[in-house]
This record gives C-alpha cells, structure tokens and sequence, in this order.
C-alpha cells in the first residue's frame, strides 16, 4: 500500500482513545507491567509516546520543510519517558497525549502538504535521507507498533494462566519447551 496522507491521519487520530479506553483507570499493576529487564510498561509507551508528540513527528516535518536535507534532524531521546513521567498517573499521561497528538495534527494539517511535498528530503542523523512521505508512514506505524506492544505485554501478563491454550494465542509467543 502506498502511504496515503489522508489515510494516516485517520489511524493517527484514534491512537489516543484507543489508549486511553485500553489503558485508564486498569486495576493496580497492569500498566506498570513489562515483559522482562529492559522492557517497557504501556505507562512507559504512553510516556514515549507524548515525547515523540513534542520532540520527533511534527518537529521533523518542519524542520524538513525549513531545512530540507542541509541540516540533520536533532538526534531523538528514545528513552525520555523515564524521567519526564516521573510522578505522573496513567490518566495524566493519556490526557497530555491526546492534547498534544491534537495539536500536532492540527499543525500537520496547517502545512497543507501536497502529493509533491511528500518527496521532500530530509537528514536524518542515522538513517542519512529520508523523505517526508517516509517520516509521516513511519508516524503512523510507529502507533501501530506501540499499540500491538502495549497489547502484547498485558496479555503476556496471563501466559501462565491460560495454560495449555497458550499455544494458540500467538500474542503470547512460543510455547517454551521444556528441557529434556
């Protein structure tokens, strides 16, 4: 399929709700779960997520637009979350979230991007050149990735619990072997 601008939007603009209704007000635990050491929580997503809002999807869209590929992007903090969510609840989160993917999406629509628009090139600091049609597709795919995490760690919080149904819930992963 090819990213259509249109098309990204819509699912750009249900991430929110579909957190905030997946998310707020869970029994004690859930989104603090993880997946293991080094794994993130849904409230850790939620938290990465409001930083990309700040620092990454409409901020690269601009600076593109101002800078074109001369100037790379400011490298992006994938790992802010952990010291700007600090003494927050999962419900602030989800609030500031949903204001600020509001406003980025009423910025985006200001910029009144064309077909042609979308080739414009970028610099990304790893990556090299980048265009804008790539940066907005990953935007949209960037929600869709933490989503299917966040829904994947909660259930992970069952594996055990399901028992031998676990081998057809895919969301679980393998079934572990055991040793013989």
């Amino acid at each position: 399929m090819t990213f259509d601008l249109i098309d990204g939007v819509v699912i750009l603009r249900r991430t929110p709700a579909l957190l905030r209704m997946l998310l707020n007000d869970l029994p004690c635990g859930w989104n603090e779960a993880t997946e293991g050491n080094g794994t993130w929580s849904p409230f850790d997503v939620v938290g990465h997520l409001i930083h990309g809002e700040r620092a990454d999807w409409v901020p690269r869209v601009e600076h593109i637009l101002h800078y074109g590929d001369a100037v790379p992007f400011p490298p992006f903090d994938r790992e802010a979350m952990f010291a700007a969510s600090k003494g927050l609840t999962i419900g602030e989160l989800l609030d500031t979230f949903g204001e600020l993917r509001d406003e980025s999406l009423r910025r985006l629509q200001t910029f009144n991007l064309t077909t042609a628009d979308l080739e414009r090139r970028g610099r990304h600091p790893e990556f090299g050149e980048v265009l804008l049609g790539q940066h907005l597709a990953t935007w949209v795919v960037h929600d869709l990735t933490h989503i299917s995490q966040i829904v994947r760690v909660l259930a992970r919080q069952y594996s055990d619990a399901v028992g031998p149904w676990r081998a057809y819930l895919s969301v679980l992963g393998p079934t572990p072997r055991a040793d013989p």
